[in-house]
């Protein structure tokens, strides 16, 4: 995943931690574990995985930086 939606590293540790979870909740029995666990990490990453991919495109865009911009200036407005 591209670092453009700023999620990567929260995903990365909360990924290890549900890891961790799925090796302890199938003892002996790895591969069961690891299906399990990605199941429920592709679920859990789609949407910032689509943002990260969407940001990315406005960073290089034939009109870059301004559509950036109109993002950043899209965030301000909502508070």
């Amino acid at each position: 995943m591209s670092p453009f939606a700023g999620a990567g590293a929260n995903l990365a540790m909360f990924d290890g931690h549900r890891l961790g979870e799925a090796l302890a909740g199938h003892p002996g029995d790895p591969e069961t574990a690891l299906t399990a666990y990605e199941e429920a990490m592709f679920a859990n990453s789609a949407e910032a995985a689509a943002e990260a991919a969407a940001s990315l495109d406005i960073c290089f865009r034939d009109d870059a930086p301004h559509g950036l911009l109109a993002m950043f200036a899209a965030f301000d407005e909502g508070r």
